[in-house]
């Protein structure tokens, strides 16, 4: 079990590395495996990368993590803050990591894992399986 302490998850940085940790936790209980994680190349970075539960599709996961203010104006999802120049990026750096792994001859995928972190309370993550087309 992860135990977040609230000081743990006060900046973004930290809020970000704790979704990204809950995120591989929540998909390794799916049946996914984790084969990497924070890949930085000059380009950018991919946060997870993952073997789906069939161990053979490539998964590479965005994390989207935020927090909830309960008194500010509905926000909209995190998943909506990946613009169609984000998901270029995340395409093109998935290939990259398929190119360097040896690994295009295998179907991939690009998912995107949003939290929603209130204040007080447990997260709430929704997987969007295959949430970057193209």
């Amino acid at each position: 079990m992860i135990v977040f302490r609230k000081s743990a998850i006060d900046s973004t940085a930290r809020l970000g590395a704790a979704g990204e940790r809950l995120a591989a936790k929540r998909l390794r209980k799916t049946g996914y495996r984790i084969v990497a994680r924070n890949v930085r190349t000059k380009l950018g970075e991919l946060d997870l990368i993952a073997l789906a539960p069939d161990r053979r599709t490539l998964v590479v996961v965005e994390v989207k993590t935020r927090r909830l203010d309960p008194n500010g104006p509905p926000a909209p999802p995190p998943e909506a803050n990946i613009t169609p120049g984000k998901q270029r990026k995340l395409r093109t750096l998935a290939t990259q990591f398929a190119v360097r792994r040896g690994m295009m001859d295998r179907p991939m995928r690009i998912d995107v894992v949003a939290i929603d972190w209130p204040r007080h309370g447990k997260p709430a993550v929704r997987h969007c399986i295959n949430a970057v087309r193209g």
